[in-house]
């Protein structure tokens, strides 16, 4: 939300890394879908995607898979990810997703999702 539905903000990643690092918090994993590392398309931008490698580089973010079949991106479902590690971690989920479809799935999800989601926003650069 950082870039405003306009662009993929890196940045924005970042500032709410730092404002839970911050606090104490090191325990911390991003997860991004791997296509996210490919070159911006005027209809997909992206800003400052040097901080997704930096953030890699510090294993704090993990990129889901990816691939092209046909010309066409196939993506992996994310939040699946994020779910279950959280789950397993006990852990939070921060996201403005209520991952309604993830607490029908398991029924241990549901509980904690609802117990565990973290929602934010962004006022300029104030996470």
């Amino acid at each position: 939300s950082h870039g405003n539905k306009e662009v993929f903000s890196c940045r924005g990643i970042l500032l709410a890394v730092q404002w839970f690092w911050d606090r104490g918090h090191k325990d911390i994993t991003v997860f991004v879908p791997s296509w996210r590392k490919e070159q911006p398309r005027p209809d997909v931008l992206i800003t400052d995607q040097y901080i997704l490698r930096d953030l890699e580089k510090k294993k704090i973010l993990v990129f889901t898979p990816s691939r092209r079949v046909g010309g066409k991106r196939v993506v992996c479902y994310d939040d699946r990810f994020i779910v279950k590690l959280a789950h397993e971690s006990n852990g939070i989920v921060v996201s403005n997703d209520t991952y309604r479809d993830l607490q029908n799935e398991r029924p241990e999800w549901k509980k904690f999702i609802e117990e565990r989601l973290l929602m934010y926003s962004f006022v300029n650069d104030k996470y």
